[in-house]
């Protein structure tokens, strides 16, 4: 094994440190909605308060990008675990009036953890193994939500807030103390010419506009997370509408196929910095026809339901490391960090509007037309990146 390898132990303890951060999360989304019904909290302020966790982290992801490459990963990193820890304590201290602002902040911690990490990652790795890293890493983040949810109910049947209180410390001491010996770089990333010639946040987003892999890559990233939200959000409602298949095994599927594609397949992503348009229309060609087959399951059964499960995790799966990974290669330097961090936020705000956007159209029409309508926006994506990706593959 490289000692220098995405597989080496330094690396296994930022997939630890990643995995650890984010098992709070699967518990506080069962645990806070439970508790701030119990306190008279009606189902729109419920949900105004679980969505200000992904506002802030998609609001602060690149200002965040900028301070991890001014200050270094590690810096950062210990300042938001602290914070983390402070937060985590306080669900357990406070009430339904203090739920929105510690959502808010959680989602801010979120943000600038994600960027330090990731960011951590691709300045320690080899360009060849830079997807590999961005996968692992995904997957640490992932596995938590597999046994989270079983684990919070447990949890709340068993103890209820003791042993809530309880798992929030454990979560906040375990990751504080690994978080803070990361073998990350822990000093400025800037160099004394690059804060010579180095551009205002706001001269660095004009950059959007201009950098052509940027704009391609951010809106197969888009239309794919809008399509995705759409699925994870509404597949219970759409099961139970249809009476086709059951919620509870297509997640487990999707989720399962992730998981695995991450792992075993981690050395097939691209990680060279060259456009691969047949690999990133292969992804986009199988989560539009697993939406495709999703919509058609009111008339094909369950069957076509699960196999769309598989082939949107897999497309997901492979997706979003690919396109970091490239991006971190072809951005240039001074901007790279702050541009990655929108990419991510850009990801982030297509979740949202699969949540908002896409549950309108079903309330229009149905559910099955709008999983349709999904389907047809990824082979708009294929599209962008055919002819407006033309230009990469030369340059």
């Amino acid at each position: 094994m490289n000692k220098n390898g995405p597989l080496s132990l330094p690396f296994i303890q930022l997939y630890a440190i990643t995995f650890l951060f984010f098992s709070a999360n699967p518990i506080l989304n069962i645990i806070v909605p439970l508790r701030s019904e119990a306190q008279g909290a009606s189902n729109a302020e419920i949900g105004v308060m679980m969505g200000a966790y992904m506002i802030t982290s998609m609001l602060f992801r690149p200002w965040a990008g900028s301070i991890v490459h001014r200050f270094g990963p590690l810096s950062v990193l210990r300042a938001l675990l602290l914070a983390n820890g402070l937060i985590l304590i306080l669900y357990t201290t406070t009430g339904l009036e203090w739920y929105f602002a510690l959502r808010a902040m959680q989602g801010v911690t979120t943000a600038f953890f994600s960027l330090s990490l990731q960011l951590g990652i691709v300045d320690k790795l080899a360009h060849h193994d830079r997807s590999q890293g961005i996968s692992l890493y995904l997957l640490a983040g992932m596995l938590p939500t597999v046994i989270g949810p079983i684990l919070a109910l447990t949890l709340w049947d068993w103890g209820g807030m003791n042993a809530f209180t309880t798992s929030m410390i454990v979560i906040a001491l375990a990751t504080g103390i690994l978080g803070f010996k990361a073998p990350l770089p822990s000093g400025s990333q800037v160099t004394q010419d690059e804060q010579q010639h180095a551009s205002s946040m706001t001269s660095q987003l004009r950059q959007l506009w201009t950098h052509r892999a940027f704009l391609v890559c951010s809106a197969a990233m888009l239309i794919a997370s809008v399509s995705f939200g759409a699925v994870t959000t509404f597949i219970a409602l759409y099961t139970k509408q249809s009476g086709v298949g059951h919620a509870g095994i297509y997640l487990m599927l999707q989720a399962g196929v992730m998981v695995f594609c991450r792992f075993a397949l981690r050395k097939k992503v691209p990680s060279d910095g060259q456009w691969h348009p047949r690999f990133l229309v292969g992804l986009l060609l199988s989560m539009a026809v697993g939406l495709q087959l999703l919509a058609l399951a009111v008339y094909g059964g369950a069957l076509f339901m699960y196999a769309g499960s598989m082939l949107i995790g897999l497309g997901m799966a492979l997706l979003y490391p690919h396109l970091v990974t490239y991006l971190t290669i072809v951005l240039p330097l001074s901007s790279r960090n702050m541009l990655i961090g929108v990419f991510i936020a850009v990801s982030d705000l297509g979740s949202v509007l699969g949540n908002i956007a896409m549950g309108t159209i079903a309330d229009h029409l149905s559910y099955s037309y709008m999983y349709g309508i999904c389907a047809g926006l990824l082979l708009t994506s294929v599209a962008i990146v055919l002819v407006s990706g033309r230009r990469l593959a030369i340059e």
